[in-house]
């Protein structure tokens, strides 16, 4: 019988095995899509949904800006709506602030540096020598120096005085009308207002009892603004405040010290009531 050569025990041929086969999956493929790993994809954008987008942005900023950053920042209001918002007063108060900050920048500035001219040793040095020069040059010219004290002259007879008429006597001024007293811790401020009518006429004299005060006298109503008079380190103050227009008239009081400040204000005239904290 003749062997097949697969039936070789002894061949170096590998038997023939059979391939094992799968069953295919049952479950539905999804189609992935065709990008790599770690790709975003990103939103579609016309050109014209951008410049649209940028536009209002640009609106709602300048709104920003017209409504509420320049009437509460510096008083600005080119709406009207700062005013009844409340921010437009914020701002002005604001920029007075500044303006007082910056007054006195200037005036402590100006006395430091007036501190040290009149502390400079060198400076006091080269003024003897020139006060030295000129007293040499004089003591050159033969220039006699002035007496210490020249004779008093003799004086005329006396005449006597002719009798002067007394002066009427001043007619007396009604008493105060009202008065308030308060005390500025620094930096602190207060307002106090006289309602009054158009071309109302009210006495006042305040005094800050020996310290100082900064004030602004204004007046407001009906939409309408004024200010009267302002004053940096003011002592006291008296007069007549006459208004503008029908409205609050008064006086804003910062105290501007390193300590308290006790001020006491009087006034008197046409005016129907005082409004005051």
């Amino acid at each position: 019988m003749t062997n097949h050569p697969y039936d070789n025990a002894g061949s170096d041929a590998s038997p023939l095995r059979a391939e094992r086969r799968y069953a295919p999956d049952p479950r539905p493929q999804t189609r992935r899509p065709p990008y790599d790993a770690g790709h975003i994809q990103g939103v579609n954008a016309t050109p014209g949904g951008l410049v649209r987008a940028t536009l209002g942005s640009m609106a709602a900023a300048l709104a920003i800006l017209i409504l509420f950053w320049l009437p509460s920042e510096y008083g600005v209001d080119a709406t009207g709506l700062g005013r009844v918002m409340g921010l437009t007063q914020m701002g002005e108060i604001k920029q007075q602030l500044y303006a007082e900050a910056v007054e006195e920048d200037a005036v402590l500035a100006a006395q430091a540096a007036a501190a040290q001219v009149s502390a400079d040793p060198a400076l006091i040095a080269r003024l003897d020598a020139l006060e030295a020069r000129l007293s040499n040059i004089a003591a050159g010219l033969g220039v006699a120096p002035l007496p210490p004290s020249a004779p008093a002259a003799v004086a005329p007879p006396a005449v006597a005085p002719a009798p002067v008429a007394p002066a009427p006597a001043a007619p007396a001024l009604p008493a105060w009308r009202d008065e308030v007293s308060y005390t500025l811790a620094p930096t602190e401020g207060i307002e106090i207002k006289l309602v009054m009518t158009e071309g109302a006429r009210a006495e006042f004299a305040w005094t800050a009892n020996g310290s100082i005060l900064n004030y602004d006298t204004h007046g407001d109503g009906g939409g309408q603004r004024i200010t009267y008079e302002q004053g940096r380190g003011v002592p006291g103050q008296s007069g007549e405040l006459v208004a503008a227009f029908d409205g609050n008239h008064g006086w804003f009081w910062r105290n501007r010290t390193d300590a308290p400040v006790t001020f006491t204000l009087r006034t008197r005239g046409d005016y129907s009531r005082m409004t005051a904290p």
